[in-house]
């Protein structure tokens, strides 16, 4: 049996995408398939045309843009780097937010949908922030 982990982002808060990140990073470096689904307002920072800040939900969130921590658009990159990781956006979100897939961020796979999403990552870890 494979071992698979799946990760639904859909906040757009600092904190939320950085642990999914940081889960996501790690889990390839462990040798796990990881397989990222970004909808509603989280794809919005992986628009490269666009430049919004990144709202943080508290104290956490502050730090970890004061101290440096690496940022999870380079560490959900590096995932895709070390191994097995795919960075999917959502194809309706894409279409109501009148985004082409040509405007993401480098490392995204073709757009999917929920339904195809949801029954690829059956029998796996399925993961939301």
């Amino acid at each position: 049996m494979e071992n698979k982990l799946s990760i639904i982002c859909i906040s757009p808060t600092r904190e939320k995408l950085q642990m999914a990140a940081m889960v996501a990073s790690v889990a390839v470096a462990g040798g796990t398939k990881v397989v990222v689904f970004f909808s509603m307002n989280a794809i919005l920072h992986f628009v490269s045309k666009r430049n919004i800040e990144v709202p943080v939900e508290g104290e956490f969130g502050a730090l970890l843009t004061r101290e440096g921590v690496p940022e999870f658009k380079d560490l959900f990159q590096m995932a895709v780097e070390l191994g097995d990781a795919e960075l999917l956006p959502c194809s309706m979100a894409l279409d109501l937010m009148e985004i082409k897939a040509e405007d993401l961020d480098p490392g995204f796979s073709e757009s999917t949908g929920l339904t195809k999403f949801l029954n690829d990552a059956e029998n796996g870890q399925l993961l939301s922030f």
